[in-house]
């Protein structure tokens, strides 16, 4: 049984965690803090941040803070806050990017994409890209990309991606799941392709009680909770990104999720990925597109 008790010294290491002020992402960057790294908190306001770095310092850590203000929904804010990092430090040994959103009301991110595909894959694309030059050069470094088992229910609709036809919260939402999925592979093999030593790695937390959850209305949350069996804190959920993060033993390639009920629930072990989320040519029509569509283009 994995837990934040097996995590490494982190010191010397500088680490970003996307969407670091509440639920699981919260949790992944107090245990890094807690174990002596370096962990730049990134939030859409610095008011969130500010009271995240806060949190945050009540606890005791070895390790230290700052913040980062990063909107995913606007590439223009991905782009500031990638050009600002790479001007002011000269590491970056993991980015998690675990900032998302799920199953809001219709909307589109700034350059119109379907909010849940713009933050939770064409944002963290452009995001890994534009840092990926840093990461590159920085020894044994990691790419989490955190996905969902909602992921089983997703397809790639190159054709709705802006919701040009019509709008289901959740079938967008299990589209931008698997496209993080498809992500976090097809990166692991352009890695292996151009011989960087980086690992690509993606993780997925289960089911557990956070924000994230905070569109759903009464009647949907519980019938969900029900089909699930039962929800867990954030800090169990985040042991999936942080073994992918930091476990010696953690691989490039794979997924890592709860071992227990169907990857809902437990503590983190391999997966197993179905199918569809394995098909290559999908992942590279993904990526060719991502590329083209936020002019950012890696490894390279």
């Amino acid at each position: 049984m994995w837990t934040k008790n097996n995590i490494p010294d982190q010191s010397g290491k500088t680490i970003i965690v996307t969407g670091a002020n509440a639920g699981i992402g919260y949790e992944t960057a107090l245990a890094l803090y807690e174990a002596g790294a370096h962990v730049i908190l990134t939030c859409r306001d610095q008011h969130k941040a500010d009271e995240t770095l806060n949190k945050i310092t009540e606890h005791t850590g070895k390790g230290s803070l700052e913040t980062g203000i990063l909107d995913l929904s606007s590439l223009a804010s991905v782009k500031q806050f990638a050009e600002g990092f790479l001007q002011t430090h000269q590491q970056l040994d993991v980015l998690i990017s675990n900032a998302g959103v799920m199953i809001p009301p219709a909307s589109k991110t700034t350059e119109g994409w379907e909010l849940q595909f713009g933050v939770n894959f064409i944002g963290h694309f452009a995001l890994t890209g534009l840092l990926y030059p840093l990461i590159k050069s920085t020894p044994n470094s990691r790419i989490v990309t955190v996905s969902s088992m909602a992921y089983v229910r997703g397809a790639i609709n190159f054709d709705n991606l802006k919701s040009e036809k019509d709008y289901d919260a959740m079938r967008e939402y299990g589209q931008s799941k698997l496209a993080d999925i498809y992500l976090s592979l097809e990166l692991q093999r352009r890695i292996e392709a151009t011989g960087d030593n980086v690992l690509s790695i993606a993780a997925q937390p289960g089911a557990n009680k956070t924000e994230l959850s905070r569109h759903m209305d009464t009647d949907a949350f519980a019938a969900a909770v029900e089909r699930v069996g039962g929800l867990m804190d954030p800090w169990q959920g985040a042991l999936p990104s942080l073994y992918a993060a930091v476990e010696p033993e953690a691989k490039g390639g794979v997924l890592y999720g709860p071992d227990q009920d169907g990857g809902y629930r437990g503590y983190p072990a391999e997966a197993v990925l179905l199918p569809h989320a394995l098909d290559e040519a999908v992942a590279k029509k993904l990526w060719d597109f991502a590329e083209e569509v936020t002019g950012v283009s890696f490894p390279a």
